[in-house]
């Protein structure tokens, strides 16, 4: 069947919405750089302050991945300035608010942090000392210049360094809140990211912090294994016994592994407030809260009553629930000892068995070896084979009847279940109280501290650390994040692969997306090559008969009668109805573009969920913008339709395959 040129520039429309929505989704939003909540934006005014072109700060060329090369010479790094997508500014973060402790490491020093000096106890001589290294560099990847942060540069080894606070940390009535960012540059094997607030006392001593230097909090991440851990560990106080206790949060809501594997710049901040209330937040999105006085393992106050340890059950102590049946009698005609299988008595030997036959024969072709020594190895015999003659009959032998289940067979007798009128529930022991019960109403009143420490081991190296914050109020360590880590982000965003990339590297992780590849490519060619691929003229095909029927010259004398019109329709349509190949085309048209719509519809799926992010506080404005594009929408599909009516003139097979495959398509 032809079909005309129209389906050339119809495939060429598919190739161009690809193409814009690939780039769509590879160009960075410049004016937002929105937190999972919500709760950073740059706004219009800020973006201004991010994009001014001042001479005496550092500006941050974001360009591709490969424009990134640190090694390439000048003519190269010319070459790329001139094709950098867009510019950020980076200043050094400054707080906005009262803060305990903030940190850079912008100057590129390390005077305010003191190594450890001291050994680890419990460990081997070779590895007891923290001899790791701590240096102060920039990112590997997405660098801002200017921007530099802590970097553990060991592997293997002990870890350990500390900083004093501006001033020591009392818990009272203001809420705590700690952030800092972690980056795994080369991925993590074993190994943490988490800070110790060191508890103040009189002994604290920076030169000799070690493992069991006290704390009051630790913060962050750890990993080992397939073991993905954000730990939140507070110290508590035994108001009986004066103990401290480590009591630890409860896992977190969301799978952490994506934050230890993607090689990006994450933010960590906890919460803690006076009413007792936690939250931990990963990249500004929330993903574990609870409550200090519910949520922590073990639980801050032991319960009232405990088991009595001197309590035992008594012997005549009776707990089956379930007991044969005292009273219950075998019948007569229950046979034990009845066979489970016995001879199908129905069961007749085949025609033409063999009787006298063995299923097996001595090789006659099977010689003595030549070695063989009847002393050492015993009289010859000549290996078994299956017996020639039994080919051709059903069998060979005695013949055996074959085994049935014996219809008789009830098995050992045994006495029904009866419920136990003894029967006195699973023994516990007796409550007793608890001589070490306390209460403690507010947990959050813990020990003051005064220092911020990593003490870390990791088999990893380049660990990298950057923006500590220590502060009261929430809105300032976001406006700090918005000043540091959301340039990262905006940087690293604009530095993703495209969309292809991007799917590419979702199959590798699941390797089951081949499968809608394949589909969503193959479904649409196929049916190009089913309905719409040249196929031979019918007037050739009527050219090469013999005979033509009389009826179908008939028809032809009728058609040449029938006028202008009549005679266009059928040199456009070659003969065939317009309505089938309408139907065809639009089963194509919405073939190609549901196809085209689930590749890309998964590849930005893809994309959020690698990015958790979260839209909450556009969803309003969002919504209502949607709603009136909707709202447009129907109005100019309701004026196509009545348009579509309004058109009685009768159309060529073109003309109907043109407006059919251009509707679907819009």
């Amino acid at each position: 069947m032809k079909l005309g040129g129209g389906w050339v520039w119809r495939l060429l429309f598919l190739s161009s919405l690809a193409v814009a929505a690939m780039a769509s989704s590879d160009e960075p939003s410049e004016a937002d750089v929105l937190d999972g909540d919500g709760d950073m934006r740059l706004d219009e005014e800020e973006m201004q302050v991010l994009m001014a072109d001042d001479d005496e700060e550092e500006e941050a060329m974001v360009t591709d991945e490969e424009q990134f090369d640190e090694d390439k010479d000048g003519d190269e790094t010319s070459e790329n300035d001139a094709n950098v997508t867009f510019q950020v500014t980076y200043k050094t973060p400054v707080p906005t608010g009262d803060v305990y402790f903030a940190e850079t490491f912008d100057d590129g020093s390390l005077d305010r942090w003191q190594p450890s000096k001291t050994t680890k106890e419990d460990a081997d001589d070779e590895i007891a000392k923290y001899d790791g290294k701590w240096m102060v560099e920039p990112l590997k990847e997405n660098k801002v210049p200017g921007d530099q942060g802590l970097v553990l540069k060991s592997r293997a080894k002990h870890h350990a360094i500390a900083a004093m606070l501006d001033k020591p940390f009392v818990f009272q009535d203001e809420p705590l809140v700690v952030q800092y960012e972690v980056n795994f540059q080369d991925g993590i094997d074993c190994g943490g990211a988490y800070i110790k607030l060191l508890s103040d006392s009189g002994s604290l001593s920076l030169e000799q912090f070690h493992d069991r230097t006290p704390y009051t909090i630790m913060f962050g991440p750890d990993k080992c294994g397939e073991d993905y851990k954000l730990h939140f560990i507070f110290r508590h106080k035994n108001p009986l016994n004066k103990d401290m206790e480590e009591k630890h949060a409860k896992r977190a809501d969301v799978d952490l592994k994506k934050f230890y594997t993607d090689k990006k710049t994450h933010l960590y901040t906890l919460v803690l407030n006076p009413d007792n209330s936690y939250e931990m937040f990963i990249d500004q999105s929330s993903v574990s809260r609870g409550n200090l006085l519910y949520d922590m393992v073990p639980p801050v106050n032991p319960p009232k009553e405990i088991d009595d340890p001197n309590d035992s059950k008594p012997d005549d102590w009776d707990e089956r629930a379930k007991i044969p049946d005292p009273e219950a009698v075998k019948p007569d005609d229950w046979d034990e000892d009845a066979p489970a299988k016995i001879e199908d008595p129905d069961a007749l030997k085949p025609e033409g068995w063999l009787d006298d036959e063995p299923e097996f024969v001595s090789d006659p072709n099977a010689e003595k070896p030549e070695d063989w020594d009847e002393e050492m190895d015993g009289e010859w015999e000549a290996p078994q084979v299956p017996n020639p003659s039994c080919e051709t009959a059903p069998g060979c032998g005695e013949w055996k009847r074959p085994m049935i289940n014996n219809p008789q067979y009830k098995g050992k007798w045994k006495a029904p279940l009866i419920d136990n009128p003894n029967y006195q529930g699973v023994w516990k022991p007796r409550k007793m109280m608890n001589p070490e019960y306390f209460e403690d109403l507010q947990p959050f009143r813990m020990t003051p501290f005064k220092a911020l420490g990593l003490e870390l081991w990791s088999m990893t190296s380049d660990i990298y650390f950057d923006n500590f914050i220590i502060t009261s109020h929430k809105e300032v360590a976001d406006r700090w994040a918005s000043d540091s880590w959301g340039l990262k982000k905006l940087v690293a965003s604009a530095n993703e692969p495209g969309i292809f990339s991007q799917l590419l590297m979702a199959a590798e992780e699941r390797p089951w997306l081949w499968i809608i590849y394949i589909l969503t490519v193959g479904l649409p060619v196929g049916l190009v090559v089913l309905f719409c691929w040249p196929k031979k003229p019918v007037d050739d095909y009527v050219y090469r008969r013999v005979d033509q029927p009389q009826s179908h010259i008939e028809e032809e004398e009728e058609e040449e009668e029938g006028g202008e019109a009549d005679e266009e329709e059928k040199e456009a349509g070659a003969g065939e109805p317009a309505a089938g190949v309408t139907i065809i085309c639009w089963c194509f048209n919405f073939a190609a573009v549901l196809s085209f719509t689930l590749i890309i519809t998964a590849a930005f799926l893809f994309k959020a969920q690698d990015e958790g992010e979260s839209q909450e506080n556009n969803g309003q404005g969002d919504n209502q913008v949607g709603a009136d594009n909707e709202e447009e929408e129907m109005e100019e599909e309701e004026e196509e339709e009545e348009s579509e009516e309004i058109k009685t003139p009768e159309r060529t097979l073109e003309d109907e395959v043109r407006v059919s495959c251009s509707v679907c398509l819009w």
